[in-house]
């Protein structure tokens, strides 16, 4: 970015904070509050209002527009989430020795991983917590994109890595998959009766989990 971008970008944020800290804001206000011309200041927060970031009142003040609200719940969201999957997420290590994964879509039709549990045993999966992958290319994608199985969950070996089988389970609330708790296992290590357990453990999990948003919703 060149600086008369970035000094633009500080310039909304600074805008942006005003009206949430206020709660409402009149343009002078917003402008005295970021040190900023009016005229500077009514250009800017004219633009964050086409883009549904601030939403003006009939008395013309700002308030946070329903763009920014709805950034805010996501973020909110995902933050809860990874405190919520955190137990469930130790259950599953503790079942099956296994690193857990914890993943929400991410942009493009992408999945990110936000957070992980270590596993026990001494080889296991590089830590992905940061990176994205296509959906198209993984069990993560596949449960997010509805295509879970009766069994609750989705393994596939050899998609985004060689020698890896990746077995994955949807968190729903109501009919939305949210995010998907997953293991990723070396394929030597995959017999049957270790795909069966590390799919059950993430089932009963991913329930857990699950269940405990849907309170949460509920109660807003």
């Amino acid at each position: 970015m060149t600086e008369s971008s970035t000094r633009t970008v500080d310039r909304a944020l600074a805008l942006l904070a005003s009206v949430c800290d206020r709660g409402s804001a009149t343009l002078a206000e917003a402008a005295r509050d970021s040190e900023l011309p009016a005229s500077t200041a009514l250009r800017l927060m004219r633009t964050l209002e086409s883009s549904d970031f601030l939403t003006r009142d009939p008395d013309n003040g700002y308030r946070a527009g329903p763009r920014l609200i709805q950034l805010g719940a996501q973020a909110f969201t995902r933050q809860m989430l990874v405190s919520l999957s955190e137990t469930p997420m130790q259950d599953v290590v503790d079942a099956t020795g296994e690193s857990v994964y914890l993943s929400v879509p991410g942009p493009r039709d992408s999945v990110l991983y936000v957070s992980i549990l270590e596993g026990t045993h001494s080889v296991r999966h590089t830590n992905w917590v940061g990176r994205t992958i296509p959906q198209s290319e993984s069990a993560a994608g596949a449960v997010m994109r509805g295509e879970t199985p009766e069994s609750g969950y989705v393994a596939l070996e050899n998609t985004i890595e060689d020698d890896v089988t990746a077995i994955s389970a949807p968190i729903a609330v109501g009919d939305r998959v949210v995010a998907a708790m997953s293991t990723l296992v070396p394929t030597y290590r995959i017999d049957d009766q270790r795909l069966a357990r590390c799919g059950e453990a993430l089932v009963q999990a991913t329930a857990q989990v699950a269940a405990a948003l849907g309170e949460d919703d509920g109660r807003a």
